[in-house]
């Protein structure tokens, strides 16, 4: 749970800056912010995260998961700090940039941490509990932006309190374990067993120690294979060996997907979407929406594990293209006197406004169930050899993708009309439902190392229900023989 307040300090700070650049004024300069620095404060983030995010799976193997998340913590309270007490958009950058820093690393190293410490049948809902922060963060964002929304300099407020959470979670830090995996790397074969007795609270002694004996000879290889190659043989075996390259694809394919959607542009711009289409409160509206995100994140958390991960891919991404296609409508129709634009001051009809907020919704609760928290699944694909380069790359992707949208939306929205910019997005979110069905393998209920097994042929769609498949069948012949012995001594 500790782990997890990385994803609450995410979530935050993507929410609370939707409600920031609508109060800001005149307090950094201009009499008003245009729309060009408002998307440099917003991109400025994301470029911070990019860089992070590149350089968090690599650190993360050097000094530990751990003390990654720390390192992050120290950089989120800089740069919220340096937000509060900003007067210029130039030093609003510089404080938003370093923020972005620090959430890239969290961003990356917190689902690692949290994946490597968690039982595998709850793996998948342990990350998702991560998500389940970024998506409380983002409401609490809102909740503070409402109150702060009539306050003067109320912003600063809004910025300055995402400290608080880092620096809470940095004094609960110390007294948390490292990943049992860096442990073994390390040598330290006892602390690694004993953190996996913690992990597995109910398994007997011996269970425990044959965990620790598999888990010993995976991260065995792995050494070896870290031993005798350089840093940079182990990047070009990302795209050179067949089995990186495949999950590098589904992983970085799967984090392009959910940034490409759209979704964030609803987080960064919301309030300032809904302030121009009519309602007097935008940052109350925009609680709903990130609301509605957190419901369905939750509905997640309990089915993910159960249902699977591709499963709910594919049930929930034509959601998000239903949503995002009525979005499309109705916005045409919203805007139709205006000819298409959105004029702020104009005073739309509030029956198509309210189906907008109607059509986001859908849009939201889909993503919500499915390619808000799948992606971050990604730990999983890699082998440990690999695998903090392996979720650096993702998650940079993530960034990439995530700085694209930011710095372009409200162009795209001035260029092609609302109703162009969401149906592109609908006409997106389609492209990466193909690909789910295509190149997405099913991993729940596999461990860590058997995931890897999953991309020797092809992309694993397959091979994966073979394994799982495999396991069941273990399992029932395990519980057959268990009941037949209790049987014989009864």
């Amino acid at each position: 749970m500790c782990s997890a307040i990385s994803g609450l300090l995410f979530g935050y700070d993507t929410g609370v800056i939707s409600g920031a650049l609508v109060t800001i004024g005149s307090d950094l300069g201009p009499e008003a912010l245009s729309n060009g620095q408002k998307e440099l404060i917003t991109s400025a983030t994301t470029l911070g995260a990019l860089l992070g995010g590149l350089a968090a799976g690599v650190m993360s193997d050097w000094t530990g998961r751990r003390w990654t998340l720390a390192f992050a913590d120290i950089i989120f309270i800089g740069g919220a700090i340096g937000q509060a007490v900003c007067h210029t958009v130039w030093s609003m950058i510089g404080g938003r940039f370093l923020i972005g820093v620090g959430v890239g690393v969290a961003a990356c190293a917190a689902p690692l941490y949290i994946q490597e410490l968690s039982p595998t049948r709850q793996r998948g809902r342990m990350v998702v509990l991560n998500v389940v922060m970024i998506t409380l963060g983002q409401v609490i964002a809102y909740g503070i932006g409402a109150g702060f929304f009539h306050v003067n300099h109320g912003w600063r407020w809004m910025v300055g309190l995402g400290a608080i959470p880092a620096g809470i979670q940095l004094g609960f830090l110390f007294f948390l374990p490292e990943s049992p995996r860096i442990l073994m790397q390390r040598g330290d074969i006892e602390g690694a067993t004993l953190v996996l007795s913690k992990v597995y609270k109910y398994a007997k002694p011996s269970e425990v120690a044959l965990k620790a004996k598999i888990l010993q000879l995976s991260v065995q290889r792995s050494i070896e294979i870290t031993r005798t190659t350089t840093f940079m043989q182990r990047f070009a075996s990302m795209i050179m060996d067949p089995v990186n390259r495949r999950a590098l694809i589904v992983g970085c394919g799967m984090q392009a997907f959910q940034q490409l959607s759209g979704f964030n542009t609803l987080m960064y711009y919301s309030a300032t979407l809904f302030k121009e289409i009519g309602f007097d409160d935008p940052t109350a509206v925009g609680l709903i929406v990130s609301g509605t995100n957190f419901v369905f994140t939750l509905i997640a958390l309990v089915w993910i594990d159960k249902i699977g991960r591709r499963r709910i891919m594919v049930w929930s991404a034509p959601g998000m293209v239903v949503g995002l296609t009525l979005a499309s409508i109705f916005f045409h129709y919203l805007t139709k006197e205006t000819g298409g634009d959105l004029i702020n001051g104009t005073d739309y009809s509030k029956t198509w406004s309210g189906l907008v907020i109607f059509a986001m919704i859908v849009f939201v609760a889909s993503y919500a169930t499915g390619l808000g928290n799948v992606p971050w699944q990604q730990g999983e694909l890699f082998g440990l050899e690999v695998r903090g380069i392996g979720t650096s790359l993702c998650t940079a992707t993530n960034w990439a993708g995530n700085l694209l949208i930011g710095a372009t939306y409200l162009s795209l929205m001035d260029r092609i009309t609302p109703a162009g910019a969401f149906g592109f997005y609908a006409g997106l979110c389609f492209l990466g439902w193909v690909f789910v069905v295509c190149c997405f393998p099913e991993t729940a209920g596999l461990s860590l190392e058997e995931v890897r097994l999953v991309f020797r042929k092809g992309f694993g769609i397959k091979e994966s229900q073979r394994l799982r498949e495999q396991k069941r069948e273990a399992r029932e012949r395990e519980k057959e023989r268990s009941d037949l012995a209790l049987v014989e001594r009864s």
